[in-house]
């Protein structure tokens, strides 16, 4: 049994030319985290998701069309975020009991 899953916290934004690969790439990001904007994305990854992330982001680009950007965000950084308008940033999960 897991207590605790260690977790660091990303910011993932695509651009995407083709709106089939657009949209599964859409649905591959959402399941692991934050829609925050329309291609932009941010949250608290484990290894194994990231993992996730980086094979399937990679079945899924054209690389000379396309780009998936993966930015790891240490934890001095978050407390500097400013937030101006809508939304909240993603919260770290807390303790999970598996």
């Amino acid at each position: 049994m897991k207590l605790y899953e260690s977790r660091a916290f990303y910011l993932l934004t695509y651009d995407m030319s083709n709106n089939k690969r657009r949209l599964k790439l859409a649905k591959l990001l959402e399941s692991v985290r934050l829609r925050v904007q329309g291609s932009v994305f941010e949250g608290w990854l484990t290894d194994e998701e990231l993992k996730l992330v980086r094979r399937e982001g990679k079945k899924l680009i054209k690389p000379e069309e396309d780009s998936l950007r993966i930015y790891p965000i240490c934890r001095a950084c978050q407390d500097k975020m400013i937030l101006i308008g809508q939304g909240k940033a993603a919260q770290e999960p807390g303790l999970v009991i598996l």
